[in-house]
């Protein structure tokens, strides 16, 4: 009996099965089975196929692709142990079917083996030519790292994923777990290890922060401050706190209090640029038009492509009646971010009223363009965590 050992599949996942014209075999039966497994595989009918090809496995033992069908059907079917057991014979016969150690580790890991299955799912994650193995074998090796608490494995694997796979959903979701988990498994050792430290109050403070829990963030800073009083970054947090109350409650003592928290922020980092930032607006909201443009432009100074305080300086000229001193602060920001519609509509005012029309007309038509579009388009989105510029409520 003469067997032609042509049975692999197209690809493990059962998505273009391979003929079996070249599967010649001296008996009728065996030809039968061949056939009705092709074209139960073809038809996506893999109950049939399972039973086609476990008669044709028994019948052919020693044909290892055979078993590797097989097992790759099982694994269509979800039927992960069996499917194990038919790849560890395929390649027990055959050592070099590469597609079948992949589909044993992915089989492996969906059976709980997940130890088992780290080398070949790093394996096939690392060096397989097929961009849908590679994926599975990544979201596989989330799942195995997990469960064998290699969690800095898994981050590493999960940044990877990010890079080859950036508008994936799936993997969007599953990578976000992993960052979570291991941010959660990396505060957990800080909370065990050092309790009382000002790394564990300030992270506290953030976490409170983060869930607009602010009397307790608040309280949390302050802990930070009484064991380092010029621990940079955190008169900012607390400026933030207040003005992020001020937003909701309109009380003016929250304002006056993020005032004093940016100007001693300041006095501990002169280069805080945010502080310095935020600090101006609060000038210009209050209406004390020369102090806050005399503040952005010192952080305008030190940080000249800093486009929301452009756009902000801009506003300040304008509002101060000098039109043409805001023109160009405006220009450099639309230079920056194109997208800032804040900075287009500025840009239109100053511009019509320095006299120059057509200009005026051209920044109004960009503007219009932008604020029709989809918030996630046309949305002004500072790269850095402050107060945005924002239209006056009327435009035109």
């Amino acid at each position: 009996m003469r067997i032609l050992r042509s049975l692999l599949l197209a690809s493990l996942f059962i998505s273009a099965p391979s003929p079996f014209s070249a599967y010649l075999l001296a008996q009728q039966s065996a030809e039968d089975l061949a056939r009705q497994g092709q074209e139960a595989l073809a038809a996506g009918r893999f109950d049939a196929a399972e039973t086609a090809f476990a008669a044709l496995a028994k019948r052919e033992p020693t044909v290892a692709e055979v078993h590797a069908t097989l097992g790759a059907i099982y694994f269509q079917e979800g039927k992960f142990d069996l499917a194990v057991e038919s790849l560890r014979h395929a390649l027990k016969l055959k050592p070099s079917l590469a597609r079948a150690k992949v589909l044993l580790a992915i089989c492996l890991s969906e059976s709980g083996k997940s130890a088992e299955a780290l080398p070949g799912l790093q394996s096939g994650f690392r060096s397989s030519d097929d961009a849908e193995v590679r994926r599975r074998c990544g979201l596989e090796l989330l799942r195995a790292y997990s469960a064998t608490h290699h969690d800095e494995e898994a981050v590493e694997t999960a940044l990877a994923l990010n890079k080859q796979y950036p508008a994936d959903a799936e993997i969007l979701y599953q990578t976000a777990r992993i960052y979570g988990n291991f941010a959660f498994l990396t505060m957990q050792a800080l909370r065990q290890r050092a309790p009382d430290s000002i790394w564990m109050a300030q992270a506290r403070a953030e976490a409170n922060e983060s869930q607009k829990a602010y009397d307790a963030a608040i309280a949390a800073y302050r802990q930070v401050l009484s064991m380092d009083a010029n621990r940079p970054g955190i008169h900012y947090r607390l400026g933030r706190i207040y003005l992020a109350r001020f937003e909701e409650t309109h009380h003016p003592e929250d304002r006056d209090a993020a005032q004093q928290e940016f100007s001693e922020e300041l006095t501990i980092d002169p280069g805080n640029g945010n502080a310095g930032y935020e600090l101006a607006q609060i000038f210009t909201d209050s209406g004390k038009l020369d102090e806050a443009g005399k503040q952005f432009q010192q952080v305008v100074r030190r940080f000249p492509d800093f486009e929301q305080a452009l756009v902000g300086l801009g506003r300040v000229y304008f509002e101060s009646e000098k039109p043409a001193e805001a023109v160009a602060p405006l220009e450099r920001a639309t230079v920056i971010n194109s997208s800032d519609e804040v900075a287009w509509y500025r840009l239109a005012q100053a511009q019509r009223a320095a006299g120059n029309r057509e200009a005026a007309q051209k920044a109004l038509d960009v503007f219009r363009k932008l604020h029709a579009a989809p918030p996630a388009v046309a949305g002004n989105q500072p790269a850095e965590e402050i107060t945005p510029q924002r239209l006056p409520a009327e435009q035109p």
